[in-house]
This record gives structure tokens, sequence and C-alpha cells, in this order.
């Protein structure tokens, strides 16, 4: 008997955060010390380098600035090991105010040093163009060479130090505080809407915006009633906010003499303008998909048309419990079938204790996966609750992890992370890959659900943030041209780019031209392309594997690359173009296959007429 109840207690202990290899306990005496150590070696590369030029000079002397800079990053960053052990335990705890104030403590901490060290990145970027050539030319700085690339495509745009310094300083006034102040009125907001239960019952937008997905049409339509009539209220605020921060924008894009309103996000995630170019263009040929879909949706819904707030709608019944063993087990012999060094990794995340698994007062709703510094372990949060979504869940935040992990085995610190133009391959190629496994066990009433719910989330994650990011396009656009915009004109844009994705079988609701005012995605300005772009890649690479399974040694491959290249160049080194727009049609073409399969399905049931 107290045999079975250590291995209980020994399980029950790896589905929580095990933190020991950070720091024993909050109280730890080795915090203070991590802190001083910090401290100590930042200062000590400050009073090496601020004061030499030779580095910007002999390409020789800057690989040992470089190596230096790369274990100063390894090993401490400007915040080490104290930084991010009170960072996950304020996840773990958000509701513990000594955490978050130990947490802040170290952030302005960490912010003070980061200022200090930025002199070494802005006068690598002030090095001539005419010498450039030579310090990317020296052999021995090839493992930082397209670190120090990215820092001389940055260089062109910036300013001199005093000049950024005050766009930093700007930047609270001018953009932060009114994104603040527009999210916080929202937030404040409650209304009486009608529950699943039957009674009324006073919510938050965040609550009333999860009723809009509820089976029951007199709920749905109850709550969408109220987030439309909040984002009403609340248009007048949004008008000026958006205008504030789009002139704000376009004030720092002519200082930095960019030439295009995107520019700065594509320079940023390290991808080429034309390849995003590409993939916007050929998703937007192809928004008849999410028509048809939409289509197929309203069909099995037994509606003529579909309303704004229907479209997210789950069809179908999906009951099968997943409790945790049988989940991380299910996903375990996934990562097993692709490659063993996937599940080598996933198995020592479940035994290390690096999955936070279930949901506990206090803890961070939703999931995510986390990384640092590339001496420190990855860690993934979940609450997970026994449904399929959850599982899906486990699968693409492993994926996230597996990535971080293969990075950590082949690069150094300053190529340790994924530029936003990836940073979804290897989740959604894990999670696809996990759903397929599912679905081959599922009789033909619960296949339809589960395809429906990845249609609905294919749709979501690539046509509509293609459309998004054209609507951000032209919000830029005619900002510029105008000077300002009226809330009406935003209205009528924003209506107008949603319906061409959704097309004639989506209603574009009363109310639901409002809805830019809830996007936090746009204050952001063209971030989401990498959510259809990413989704893309990974569908284009399951396809090649499917294929070819060996085609699973190139996966691993560009999953290790981290920021040692650009996505292009790491890709043109597979064999593979990103810039081609028959790329991006083999990724769009698994999810027109899914919604064939799907259709036929649905007839072969008798949910749809034969015509």
């Amino acid at each position: 008997m107290a045999h079975r109840q250590n291995i209980n207690k020994r399980m029950k202990d790896r589905a929580v955060w095990d933190l020991t290899s950070l720091f024993a306990s909050d109280t730890d005496p080795r915090i203070e010390g991590n802190l001083k150590q910090v401290e100590q070696a930042c200062s000590r590369f400050i009073d090496r380098w601020k004061d030499r030029k030779d580095y910007l000079i002999d390409p020789a002397v800057m690989k040992k600035a470089l190596d230096e800079y790369a274990r100063l990053r390894k090993d401490f960053g400007s915040d080490g090991d104290a930084g991010y052990y009170f960072w996950l335990r304020t996840q773990q705890d958000m509701n513990d105010p000594q955490l978050k104030a130990r947490f802040n403590t170290i952030e302005d901490f960490s912010r003070r040093l980061e200022n200090d060290l930025q002199f070494f990145h802005l006068r690598i970027a002030k090095i001539p163009p005419a010498k450039q050539k030579r310090f990317l030319a020296y052999k021995a700085l090839k493992p930082y060479r397209h670190y120090l690339w990215r820092i001389f495509a940055e260089a062109r745009y910036l300013l001199t130090e005093p000049e950024e310094k005050i766009l930093n300083l700007k930047s609270s006034t001018s953009y932060s505080n009114w994104v603040r102040m527009t999210t916080g009125f929202l937030a404040k907001e409650e209304r009486l809407v009608l529950l699943e239960n039957g009674k009324k019952g006073t919510k938050t937008l965040s609550d009333i915006a999860s009723l809009m997905n509820s089976k029951d049409r007199k709920v749905r339509d109850s709550a969408a009633a109220a987030f439309n009539s909040i984002l009403e209220r609340h248009l007048d605020v949004a008008e000026a906010e958006i205008n504030s921060v789009l002139a704000n924008k376009k004030v720092d894009d002519e200082l930095r003499k960019m030439s295009r309103p995107d520019l700065s996000r594509h320079i940023s995630d390290d991808i080429d303008s034309g390849i995003v170019d590409a993939l916007i263009g050929t998703v937007s040929r192809r928004y008849h998909i999410a028509s048809e879909y939409y289509r197929l949706k309203a069909g099995l819904m037994k509606m003529k048309r579909l309303r704004y707030h229907d479209r997210n709608v789950e069809y179908g019944e999906i009951n099968k419990r997943y409790p945790y063993p049988a989940a991380s087990a299910l996903v375990h012999k996934v990562m097993a079938g692709l490659d063993p060094a996937f599940a080598r990794i996933y198995s020592q995340f479940v035994q290390n204790g690096q999955i936070d698994v279930h949901a506990r007062k206090g803890k961070g709703s939703g999931a995510f996966c986390t990384h640092h510094l590339l001496s420190q372990p990855t860690y993934i949060l979940l609450n997970h609750t026994d449904t399929l979504h959850d599982v899906l869940t486990i699968a693409h935040e492993a994926g996230h992890g597996i990535n971080n992990e293969l990075i950590r085995e082949r690069q150094n610190s300053l190529n340790f992370g994924t530029p936003t133009s990836t940073a979804e391959v290897a989740s959604t190629f894990m999670e696809d890959f996990v759903l397929q496994e599912i679905l081959k066990g599922s009789d033909d009433e619960v296949r339809l659900a589960i395809m429906m719910m990845k249609l609905n989330d294919d749709v979501s994650t690539i046509f509509r943030q293609v459309a998004c990011y054209q609507f951000e396009q032209e919000l830029h656009t005619e900002f510029r041209a105008a000077g300002y915009l009226s809330k009406d004109q935003i209205n009528s844009m924003f209506r107008r780019h949603m319906a061409a994705y959704m097309g004639d079988h989506v209603e574009q609701s009363p109310g639901s031209e409002y809805w830019w005012v809830y996007w936090g995605h746009i204050r952001y300005f063209f971030y989401v392309y990498s959510y259809a772009g990413g989704l893309l890649i990974s569908k284009s690479l399951q396809r090649s594997v499917k294929e070819d399974p060996s085609f699973i040694g190139k996966v691993r491959e560009f999953l290790s690359a981290g920021l040692s290249d650009s996505p292009k160049n790491i890709f043109d080194k597979l064999g593979i173009d990103i810039s081609d727009s028959s790329f991006w049609d083999r990724g769009i073409d698994e999810v027109e296959a899914l919604l064939r399969e799907t259709t036929a399905l649905a007839k072969k049931l008798g949910k749809l007429g034969r015509g």
C-alpha cells in the first residue's frame, strides 16, 4: 500500500512544475546571490566594451566580444534564474501580491540593465555598410553571421541613440496608454445576458464572448446583442484611440524612412516582404474555400445563412473524455511515430516536471510553452479538463517545447528562439498529426464533428487572419492619405474585408462591423499574417511527410535552426521556396481536401441534400 501511495505521489508531483533546477522555494537564499551575479556579469561586460571601438573595426575582436555577449545571454541575461523563477511562480498563483511585487522588482532591475547594455547592439548597427561585408565574410564569425546580418538590416532604419531614447519615451503616451485605455474600458463592462441554464446573469465581456459560441441559439443571440452594445458604446473612444496609434506609427515610419506600413513588422520577423505578399495574395485568391465551408456549416445547422456570431458554434457532439495520463500517452505515441527525438524530448518534459497540468485556484488560464535563457528549462502550462481540445493543446504546446529543445541542442544563445513568422509551425504540425490519430479511432458521427471543428480552426487561422491583414493594410493606407478616419469609415472597411472571405453564406449582422474595436491584434500592427503563414508552412510540411516519411529529417533540421538564418534561407537549403505561391497553395490544398472529405461524409450520413 505504501509503495502504491509513493508511486501516486510521484505521478502527482510530475503534474506540477518542478522549479528546483532554478530555486528550492520563494525564499531560497540563493535568489539574492543570483541577482548579484547577474548585475556583476552585466557590469563586467559593460566595463570591458562600452568605451572600446576596436570590436567595431576588427572582426577578430568582434568575435571575442560576441563570444562574451553570448555567454552573458546564456547564463545570466538581465534577470537570471530569479526573473524566470518568479515569472513562472506568478503564473502558478496570480493572486499572490508578494509574488507580483517580487517579480515587478526584478523586472525593474532587468530593465535598468537592458538599458545599460543597449549600447552594444546600437553601436554594431552603426558599422558603416561598406565595412559590414568584412564582418559577414569573416569565417570565425559564422556562428553569429545571421545575428549580425539582422542588426545590419535593422540599422538602416535606426536613428541616433538620443533619438531612439526619445521614441522609446514617447511610446507610452502616444501608443500604449491609448491601447490600455480602450482595453481597460472594455474589460470593465458587464451586461445581463441569458445563460445556459435558462436564467439570466451579469457577465463580463470575455464571458459574453464565450457565450456567443453556445449551441443554444437564444443564449448566443443574447450574448451577441450584449457584445455589440458594449462595442458600440465605446466606438467614439476607439475611433480616437486607433487614429492616435495610426498617427504615432506614421510618424515613426516616416522618421525611420520605412517604405510601407508593414515593413517594420517584416524586418523584426526576419521575413521578406515579398514572401508575405505571396502568402496574402495566394490565400485571398482562394477565399472561396472559406465561403464553401460556411455553406457546409449553414447546411448542417439547417440555416440558409449563418449570422456573424454563429460562425464558431461547434457542430455535433464530441463527448469522449481524455484524462491526462491517456491524453499524454496518445501525444507521446504520435511523437514517437514521427521521430524518436520528438518522443525523447516530450518524455523529458513529463518526467522532469516541466508540465503543470491541472487547473487550480489562482493559476493562470489557458495554456502556453515558455523558455527564457539557453541554460534554463522549458516549461509548459496547461489547464487540462479531459476534453479533445485539451489533448490538442498538449500537442500544440509540446510542439513549441520540442522546437525550443531542438534549437537548444544546436544553437548558441544569440540564435536561441524562433522568428514570429515561423513560431507556430512546430505547434500546429504536432497538433494536426495528433488530431489525425484521434480521427482514426472515431465513428462517422464523431469524425464529422471533429472534422468540422478542425475546418473552423483552419478557416479562422488562415482566411480570417489574412482578411484582417488586408483590413490593416487599407486602414494604414487610408489614414495616411486622409489624415483621420471616422468610425463609420472604419466600420465599413472592416465589414468589407470580413465579407470578402466569408462569402454569401454568412450574414454581416448589424453590430458585427464594430468588432475591430475588440480585435487587439490590429494594435500590434500586421502580426496576424504569422498565424496563417505558420499553419500553411506546417500543412505543407505535413503533406511532404505523408508523401515521404523520411522528410521528417528535413522538418527536424528546420526546427533546429532557430535564429541562425532567415526562414527563406533555411527553407532554400531544404529545397523549398516559400516565396513561390505554389508553396502556399500546397498548404491550402490540405484545407480544401479536408473540406471535400467532410462534405462527402456529411452527405453519406444524410446530413445534407444530394444537390
